[in-house]
């Protein structure tokens, strides 16, 4: 019985929240492991990584390098995969993500894969921002003027949602409208298209499918094409393994479907 006690109490001390942070913290000061450290112990994993996912994956035509750079830091945060965040971070400004535009995936990014996440993925940026010298003239506004607000659209969203979830759930029902889609959607330093690809990219990641319909709808309504939403799926398998995209493939596939009819 003493050495269960033991065990225990062992285990609660290893999952203490502060040490957990502590092992966190120390956890993104590491670099990114190189080619070299993962050849040391993966070769055939480097191989792949350099022949195809770097050196054909990214390359591929149906979705730019910026784009790419776009789903594969919402895939990052979402997952809260903070290791890579600085590398991938430095090569997305390399694409021509603008200091602003990563600010505002990782604020989006808050609501649709949580606080924690999105806190995590702002201090890896912090560090990247000050090796480019990124001061805050180049971060968005707090409450800056929003993009003008398709009325009938958002009506419509708040009337079905109202309707299903107004009696059960009246604060996030509420809140879906005033804080995301009548405030965070409307933020204008992220086109509607990118911030759609992000929460696209996002819900694949974490393997959340119910709710891909609606906002790939929306991200093909808000200029995503079929070959990019395609294309940027493919992306994601290397980034958050085939199964979370194969669960993916069958419900936009029904959504490309029925908007070719």
């Amino acid at each position: 019985m003493k050495l269960f006690a033991a065990a225990i109490a062992s285990l609660i001390v290893v999952a203490s929240p502060a040490q957990a942070q502590e092992r966190k913290a120390m956890h993104m000061s590491k670099p990114m492991p190189s080619s070299e450290d993962v050849r040391s112990v993966a070769p055939a994993l480097d191989k792949y990584a350099q022949d195809r996912l770097l050196g054909d994956v990214w390359k591929r035509p149906g979705l730019s390098a910026r784009d790419r750079s776009v789903v594969t830091l919402a895939a990052l945060i979402a997952r809260n995969q903070t290791i890579e965040m600085p590398t991938y971070m430095r090569l997305a400004l390399d694409n021509g993500l603008k200091p602003a535009e990563i600010s505002e995936i990782i604020t989006h990014l808050a609501f649709y894969s949580g606080w924690a996440n999105a806190i995590w993925a702002a201090a890896a940026a912090k560090d990247v921002f000050a090796e480019h010298k990124l001061g805050v003239d180049q971060l968005p506004a707090t409450s800056p003027s929003l993009l003008p607000l398709n009325e009938a659209a958002e009506g419509d969203r708040a009337k079905r949602v109202g309707e299903q979830f107004g009696a059960a759930f009246p604060s996030i029902v509420q809140d879906t409208t005033d804080v995301l889609f009548r405030d965070l959607w409307l933020r204008p330093d992220l086109a509607p298209r990118d911030r759609s690809l992000v929460t696209v990219s996002a819900l694949i990641a974490s393997g959340q499918v119910a709710q891909i319909p609606y906002h790939l709808n929306r991200a093909m309504d808000n200029g995503l094409t079929q070959t990019e939403a395609a294309e940027a799926i493919s992306h994601l398998a290397y980034y958050v393994g085939w199964p979370n995209v194969f669960s993916a493939m069958p419900v936009a596939k029904e959504v490309f479907d029925k908007r070719s009819k």
